[in-house]
């Protein structure tokens, strides 16, 4: 069982409220809507078109196609698959992407493409991580196992002095774990512990939409190719070169926003009281990273301005450029963290610098 927290209810200085208000009438001065806009809909036939065009072309074109060029288009698939997953998926999974509730489902069902199940991403995203980032045992996202270190609460071993040089590496693995266990592990534990996004699934309507969603996935990426022509190997390495593009790129991107220098990694006290308000919680544990560059913030999907969209979840990413400029100053008003790094490359540098400081002994930290 987890431990229950309280976030402090104490904001004698109105921080969210201002905020909030303030963010409301940018929306209502300027008669927007909070969803997505054209922009967003442009954004997301780029994306598929990335991840489906080259997939047509290996499957139609497979004689006339050189193994290295096939084995580019697969990483090109990848590059769309995260392209996906982080500016069309992630805003129809938060509610943001439609003011309609049926289109929001059917762009965040797009999570199957990427290997993934709704319910579980929900739950360990929208509920565990968005509720109580970069808390030790209750973000899932800082929770890697014995592996790789996130936090200086988790325990320690000889290894991790070495996590710097082969993090990297293992983070390439993460949509594959989606597709092989993570999916059914995830199902179990949070159909036990009663967890949800909304309603509570029926437990044998999702164990059977997971592995309905299995065996139709693994029908479209590896036995329609080998119905085709294409060699047990060549689909082995299509796929892996596909996953692994993929999951390098998500979990890069999700870890410049929390497991950095400039973050904090708090712990409740003994009766489960976290000291900050949720939402100055969200200031001090997390981060963003090029606020200025057109390419990292059209690509990642807006998730390069994380302390926003950990604020306002249900606003789209598209808007979040507009609203920064808000959160800043108010930020600055109340003498609360808004944490950035100017650059991508900057951002990278420190959060390998981070794992280094994690890797080392804590009694020589």
């Amino acid at each position: 069982m987890k431990q229950a927290l309280s976030f402090s209810r104490v904001d004698s200085a109105k921080f969210f409220k201002t905020l909030n208000k303030r963010v409301n009438n940018y929306f209502k001065e300027n008669n927007i809507k909070r969803t997505g806009n054209w922009e967003l809909y442009t954004k997301a036939i780029v994306m598929f078109s990335l991840l489906i065009v080259p997939v047509v072309l290996i499957l139609t074109l497979k004689e006339d196609i050189p193994g290295w060029i096939q084995a580019l288009f697969m990483v090109i698939v990848g590059v769309g698959m995260a392209g996906v997953g982080m500016n069309v998926m992630h805003d129809a999974n938060h509610g943001s992407f439609s003011s309609k509730k049926w289109v929001n489902k059917l762009m965040g069902s797009s999570i199957y493409i990427l290997a993934g199940n709704d319910y579980n991403w929900k739950v360990q995203h929208n509920v565990l991580h968005h509720t109580y980032t970069n808390i030790q045992g209750h973000d899932e996202d800082i929770d890697a196992g014995r592996i790789i270190r996130f936090s200086k609460h988790a325990k320690w071993f000889r290894f991790h002095k070495y996590q710097r040089f082969y993090a990297f590496f293992l983070y390439g693995l993460l949509t594959a774990n989606w597709a092989i266990t993570t999916d059914f592990i995830q199902t179990y534990q949070y159909l036990k512990r009663k967890l949800a996004y909304g309603k509570f699934p029926n437990p044998a309507t999702q164990w059977t939409k997971l592995v309905i969603g299995k065996i139709v996935y693994y029908a479209i990426w590896v036995v329609l190719p080998l119905s085709l022509g294409f060699t047990w190997w060549q689909v082995l390495l299509g796929f892996f070169i596909m996953h692994y593009t993929a999951g390098i790129i998500l979990s890069v991107i999700f870890q410049l926003a929390h497991v950095m220098p400039n973050t904090e990694m708090p712990l409740p006290d003994e009766n489960g009281n976290m000291k900050n308000t949720w939402a100055i919680h969200q200031l001090f544990t997390t981060s963003n990273f090029s606020p200025k560059s057109w390419l990292v913030g059209f690509y990642t999907g807006g998730l390069n301005r994380q302390v926003e969209h950990h604020l306002f979840a249900n606003i789209s990413h598209v808007h979040y450029k507009k609203i920064a400029k808000i959160v800043k100053e108010t930020a600055q008003e109340f003498s609360l963290p808004y944490n950035e790094y100017n650059t991508f490359w900057k951002a990278v540098a420190e959060h390998y610098n981070q794992l280094k400081a994690l890797g080392k002994k804590p009694s020589f930290a």
